[in-house]
């Protein structure tokens, strides 16, 4: 079901946020649950891209206290958001203190900003030591790295993706290449998680692609294989307690 609502992103987004919404605060209190055998109740969740208010439906119904942060404040109008826990922001530079809170995640960001590992680096600083970070990115070559570019025309290059996109509708794609959507391979995301625990700054619990059944996660440690085949990684590091 989740899949069949990729679709409706840009003509209903309802369709689309609302189940991916349940999918994503399902996974983080999942996560959470056999990682720290604690629940979100009463945890601080920071939702990295925020979006529409689904999200913080979704969390809240869970107990947590869910912050929202967006960078675009055009998004917050369009998408209707105008709740006293969003926050206009940059990703790569997160206005709250070393620390502060107890779970910071981001789904489907990363590919969107020109340096994904700064978007990272600063989830884990803003998360409490034993707490944990989740990065969930759409792979560039997967099926949907070109986003409503169509599930082909990215594998012959970002440009001629957006310029056929453009040709057959009438405008610009949403997701422009090089400037709003960039090329995040599947290795490149696991080479940032390795620097993580290079750097002593986390604890990588797993990694794993997000639309796959736990038998097919073995994808994720084959080279080029996985780079087709990973539509979207999760990336769970756990802050390390100094």
């Amino acid at each position: 079901m989740l899949l069949r609502s990729f679709r409706y992103e840009q003509t209903a987004p309802a369709q689309f946020y609302r189940p991916l919404a349940e999918d994503t605060a399902r996974l983080i209190s999942a996560l959470s649950g056999d990682i720290t055998g604690e629940d979100l109740k009463e945890k601080t969740v920071l939702d990295v891209g925020g979006g529409p208010g689904y999200f913080a439906e979704a969390f809240e119904r869970r107990g947590a206290r869910y912050l929202g942060l967006e960078p675009d404040v055009g998004e917050m109008a369009a998408a209707g958001i105008s709740l006293s826990t969003s926050v206009r922001g940059d990703g790569t530079a997160l206005p709250f203190r070393t620390h502060s809170l107890d779970i910071a995640y981001s789904s489907n960001v990363a590919e969107h900003v020109p340096d994904f590992t700064a978007l990272g680096d600063e989830m884990v600083r803003v998360t409490r030591p034993g707490g944990l970070v989740v990065l969930s990115y759409t792979v560039w070559l997967g099926p949907f790295g070109g986003h409503e570019t169509g599930l082909w025309p990215h594998y012959v290059g970002g440009e001629y993706a957006r310029r056929r996109y453009e040709r057959l509708h009438g405008r610009p794609p949403k997701n422009v290449w090089g400037t709003s959507l960039f090329d995040v391979s599947c290795s490149d995301g696991l080479r940032w998680a390795q620097s993580l625990e290079d750097r002593g700054l986390a604890l990588i619990e797993l990694c794993f692609p997000r639309y796959h059944p736990a038998w097919a996660w073995w994808m994720v440690r084959i080279p080029g294989l996985r780079e087709f085949f990973v539509s979207n990684l999760v990336i769970v590091a756990r802050v390390s307690k100094w």
